[in-house]
């Protein structure tokens, strides 16, 4: 269990919030040019997995945030 602050939690936090503000801009400007003129229920399925993909990464590096090691 950690005694100390570590300066790697406010960082990731802000590497979190700077990747997923630019994650969230390029889904907003490129994906509605690809997908626009298709129906909305095609759409949908779309958009979920590209809301939820985001998530896939997120374990490791909270691992990092914690103890400092990618694994």
């Amino acid at each position: 269990m950690r005694e100390a602050p570590t300066w790697r939690i406010p960082v990731g936090v802000l590497l979190l919030v700077a990747a997923l503000g630019l994650y969230g801009i390029a889904i907003a400007s490129l994906v509605p040019s690809l997908i626009g003129r298709w129906n909305a229920l095609a759409q949908f399925p779309v958009y979920v997995v590209l809301g939820v993909a985001w998530i896939l990464p997120l374990r490791r590096f909270l691992i990092w945030m914690e103890t400092g090691r990618w694994g």
